[in-house]
């Protein structure tokens, strides 16, 4: 079959290049054309041919169609230097003027030139347009047959007037198939070739029988030590899934050794060369069916267990999987036989009536876990109900089909009924496939970086099973009735891309432009990593202006990235520059603040009034600049904290930056003695303690103040320049320090605030007279008081 299938690519392949051979050049054969599209139309008006038909007839529109499609691009370099030149003689007069005769006549023959290269394109274009409204009409009479196919009445299983002749033709095809059998066993002729291929047959035979009889139990006894690390191993996970996989593709090989002995045996048949050619795929449906039952329903309570359900609803679950996708698979036998019998419509539809019930009964029965199953989660608080709904959603749709299916398919509408059913039941088990692909890509996650229980919040699982649904899609539309033809022109359409405002986007386009940015990108990573760790530590500049140049060079990089990726990817930015400049006018209202933030930005990497390390105060915040970004800066606090400054408020407002141009700073400690003391000596002694501090510059020196008389002490201040701002509080902790150490030494008083305090009717307060009342002692201002101390 597959042999017979390859001959017929090459030979359709063969002629196909055969026919462009025999093209003149590269235009298409319009004289067998025309012969193709008049036969198109008469068979599309006739409306009489078949559907194979109809599908062979639109390939070879197809194939017209591509050939239009290339055809439109001929002497496409030509058109474009023929049309630069007549640009070149500027524009045509207009009516009424004249232009000199030699410039009229070169106008005249370019014009006619272009015209003549324009007519090959041209011609393929209407042609184009020809084969793509044949090709619409077959669409739309195929689908108007399939949309009858659906509500037309056929014979009814359920009426007793059909039963009998079903019987008789189940009857005669198995007295034919044992007739068949008997005679060619007898044959000499088979016999002596059964003799030729019989150590073929025993190996085969030997082969199957193991594989189907043991196969399933060697393989288990594989999974007994993943078992135990199973609940925590990511790899002991992986290596059951594919333990599982390879024992339910025993079996499978075991029954293709069975057919492979059968066949060689030579005592095969017509019919039962028909059964053989089903049995393979009634095995995989059965064992496809039970492998995701499995996954679906594990046995193991350590396995992972997408459905919630008790150990014996679990174990149904399983026997359901394997039933339906056994009645699947024998009704795929039946349908084969019945064709390859002719059996009549009615005997075909009895005939598949009961296993259509069994195929219904246990779709349902899935869909009753599905509820089941929901029910165990919202008891549990373990589902949101907005995914509540849409599983609750599911397992009625599965449980109205497998209960319609059958209805409707009794009542005579067999299409309808099987629309209903099959496609319902491959799209749980593809639905279930897809859960269990998830779960192998979070698996195989898990087992290269090692993350443990953590690698199912990760995002790239999420991202591939995202790219699993989305492959997923093609497949599901198959099921669901979508030609063969018709996503291969979705897909074709694809490839081409689709126009919107004069830009043609397409998935070519789309991979050069994200290869091209990615290269320029990283090109643009590594020259700001050279700049930041290798060339610009070797400059003079300073901290903040080599964070400002790494800076620009990285948006100026990112922009001419995407500038060249667009025009690789073939997106004219002519087209949409009208489009362009309406978004710009309305970023201009919209985002007005953002982008004055964004030029703000950029003002401060060039201007640099500040940078990153610098102290700086805006308003009430101080603290060190951190970050500088198009948008916003970082300011680090002196608490830790950070704080995010609009960048706009930096350049408009008023910013003080402690270590601008370079880190020295003043500091000011300011000194209280008491009255009495000596002012010069007190002068002297801070003098020599401002000039001792190590982080004091001695020019220009420090300087000691004496400010004047306060209310409770001379204050003096100590007025001197650091070499480093950054340090002040702790210089002035020193300074502090050593001054009442210096004080201490000289005997020099440090005064206190001092109050007195007088109780007004002191007798109240304590119930006695006033005589025995007595005044309450001087206490500083510092010392706390008692609630009778006061008058209020």
């Amino acid at each position: 079959m597959r042999l017979r299938l390859i001959f017929a690519v090459l030979t359709a392949l063969f002629l196909s290049m055969g026919l462009a051979l025999a093209q003149d050049g590269n235009a298409p054969d319009y004289e067998a054309w025309d012969r193709t599209a008049s036969r198109a139309e008469a068979a599309i008006d006739a409306e009489a041919a078949s559907d194979p038909a109809f599908e062979t007839l639109r390939g070879e529109l197809v194939e017209w169609r591509s050939r239009f499609q290339d055809a439109t691009g001929l002497n496409a370099a030509r058109i474009e230097t023929l049309r630069a030149q007549i640009e070149a003689l500027g524009p045509a007069p207009a009516e009424g003027e004249s232009e000199p005769a030699e410039i009229a006549a070169q106008r005249s023959e370019l014009t006619t030139r272009l015209a003549e290269a324009q007519a090959p394109s041209r011609r393929a274009e209407a042609e184009l347009l020809r084969a793509r409204g044949l090709i619409g009409e077959i669409d739309e009479l195929l689908a108007a047959r399939q949309a009858g196919a659906l509500m037309s009445l056929e014979p009814a299983p359920l009426n007793p007037a059909n039963w009998a002749d079903a019987v008789f033709s189940v009857y005669d095809w198995v007295h034919a198939l044992v007739t068949e059998s008997v005679s060619l066993w007898t044959s000499p002729i088979y016999q002596t070739e059964f003799s030729q291929n019989l150590p073929a047959v025993v190996i085969y035979l030997i082969l199957a029988l193991l594989l189907l009889a043991r196969g399933r139990a060697w393989v288990g006894r594989l999974m007994t030590a993943p078992v135990a690390a199973e609940a925590t191993s990511p790899v002991a996970r992986l290596l059951l899934f594919f333990l599982s996989l390879a024992q339910n593709a025993a079996p499978v090989l075991g029954v293709y050794l069975l057919v492979a002995a059968i066949r060689a045996s030579s005592f095969v048949g017509m019919r039962s060369g028909v059964v053989l050619d089903a049995l393979p795929v009634v095995a995989i449906f059965f064992f496809t069916a039970n492998w995701v039952g499995r996954q679906v329903f594990p046995l193991r309570e350590t396995a992972p267990r997408p459905m919630k359900l008790p150990p014996q609803q679990r174990r149904r679950g399983r026997i359901t999987a394997g039933g339906l996708g056994l009645f699947m698979g024998l009704s795929y036998l039946v349908e084969r036989v019945a064709e390859s019998e002719g059996f009549p419509t009615a005997d075909r539809i009895v005939v598949l009536f009961p296993l259509i019930i069994l195929t219904g009964l246990f779709l349902a029965q899935i869909g009753r876990f599905i509820l089941a199953h929901i029910r165990t989660e919202v008891a549990e608080e373990k589902m949101l109900p907005q995914r509540a709904r849409v599983y609750g959603f599911l397992g009625r749709v599965v449980i109205l089909a497998g209960i319609a299916g059958p209805l409707l398919v009794g009542f005579g509408y067999f299409s309808a009924g099987s629309i209903f059913l099959f496609p319902t039941a491959l799209s749980l088990a593809l639905l279930a496939i897809l859960g269990v692909l998830q779960r192998l890509v979070t698996n195989v996650y898990g087992a290269l970086t090692k993350s443990g229980v953590a690698e199912e919040e990760a995002l790239i699982p999420m991202l591939v099973g995202f790219v699993l649904t989305i492959l997923s899609l093609p497949v599901f539309a198959l099921i669901w009735g979508m030609r063969v033809a018709q996503l291969q022109d979705l897909w074709q359409q694809m490839i081409d891309g689709f126009t919107i405002g004069g830009v043609t986007i397409s998935p070519s386009n789309f991979f050069a432009f994200v290869l091209v940015f990615s290269v320029g990108y990283t090109i643009t990573r590594l020259v700001q990593s050279s700049l930041r760790n290798s060339v610009l530590p070797k400059t003079k500049l300073d901290v903040g202006g080599r964070t400002a140049v790494v800076t620009g060079v990285g948006y100026v990089g990112i922009f001419l990235a995407a500038l060249v990726a667009i025009t690789m990817a073939g997106i004219d930015l002519s087209s949409i520059a009208i489009v362009a400049g309406a978004l710009s006018v309305g970023i201009g209202f919209g985002l007005q603040t953002i982008v004055s933030n964004f030029v703000s930005g950029i003002i401060l990497l060039i201007e640099r009034p500040i940078k990153e390390g610098d102290w700086v105060q805006v308003g009430t915040t101080a603290g060190y600049v951190r970050d500088i970004s198009v948008r916003s800066t970082r300011i680090e606090t002196f608490d830790g904290s950070d704080v995010i400054v609009p960048n706009a408020d930096l350049i408009s407002g008023v910013v003080t930056n402690m270590t601008h141009h370079n880190t020295t700073g003043r500091a000011i400690v300011p000194v209280g003695v008491a009255y009495g003391s000596d002012t010069r000596r007190i002068e002297k002694i801070l003098l020599e303690i401002a000039e001792a501090h190590p982080m004091v510059l001695l020019t220009p020196p420090p300087t000691v103040v004496f400010q004047g008389f306060g209310p409770d002490s001379l204050n003096f201040e100590i007025r001197a320049i650091l070499r480093d701002v950054n340090w002040v509080l702790s210089t002035m902790s020193d300074m502090n320090h050593e001054i009442a150490k210096r004080f201490a030494e000289e005997e020099i008083e440090i005064p206190f605030a001092q109050r007195d305090v007088w109780l007004r009717n002191p007798e109240a307060l304590s119930g006695g007279s006033r005589q025995e009342a007595v005044a309450a002692p001087s206490v500083p201002d510092d010392q706390p008081t008692t609630d009778g101390d006061s008058d209020e």
